[in-house]
């Protein structure tokens, strides 16, 4: 039977993780969310466009963005290092695992936006339209309200998925509660901090879950 002993656990350092976790997760999100929306805006409006440049464009966009969100993030980490130390000036630690982060969930985040905006009523586009609604003032006054609960549903899919990076970020150095898990529970073989690690990863997922259902609930309500 597996013995745990949670008596000579260093809760210094696990607060340290918790707080590189949450600055990692914080920072790549915001940045992640600049990134992906005015994306996901131009990949709708690109594949709804008549014009055949605009179309190839989002040919090609869309493929940029579908290799990106296809290469799996541990790869994607290391793959970026001489661009990270080249943003950043450092490839390891809470900030140098910003970029990639971003650089992986922004496509994603793309995508989910997109898709959120499809499922905007064409009645109510077309009504812009016919009133003299510039695209900007479409986008602005119609596409981004009418489609606010799919966008705040696709920023908490988004922000729980960046949870789960932030642990993988931890197999590179990354820090965090994924980088105190592996050094302690795998290679010091201290189980306590890895089963510590690994519950509050899951508390956070599921808080952040809670709370971004409810403002989708609240804003559908409205």
């Amino acid at each position: 039977m597996l013995a745990v002993d949670f008596s000579e656990i260093v809760w210094n350092e696990i607060g340290t993780a918790i707080i590189a976790t949450l600055s990692m997760l914080g920072a790549s999100a915001v940045f992640t969310f600049i990134i992906g929306l005015p994306l996901g805006v131009i990949l709708y409006l690109a594949s709804r466009s008549a014009s055949r440049k605009v179309r190839v464009t989002y040919t090609l966009l869309s493929f940029i963005v579908n290799i990106l969100r296809s290469v799996p993030f541990i790869i994607l980490i290391v793959a970026m290092i001489p661009v990270t130390r080249g943003i950043v000036g450092v490839s390891m630690g809470v900030l140098g695992t910003i970029p990639p982060l971003v650089v992986g969930a922004a496509p994603f985040f793309a995508r989910l936006v997109e898709t959120a905006l499809a499922e905007v009523d064409r009645g109510v586009i077309e009504a812009a339209e016919g009133m003299g609604a510039s695209t900007s003032q479409i986008v602005l006054r119609v596409l981004l309200p009418e489609s606010r609960p799919g966008l705040l549903a696709a920023m908490t899919v988004t922000i729980v998925m960046l949870v789960s990076y932030t642990a993988m970020a931890g197999q590179v150095g990354g820090g965090g509660l994924g980088d105190l898990a592996i050094r302690y529970g795998y290679y010091r073989y201290e189980t306590e901090v890895m089963l510590i690690s690994v519950a509050l990863m899951v508390v956070l997922v599921q808080l952040l879950q809670v709370v971004g259902d409810r403002v989708v609930r609240h804003f559908i309500r409205k």
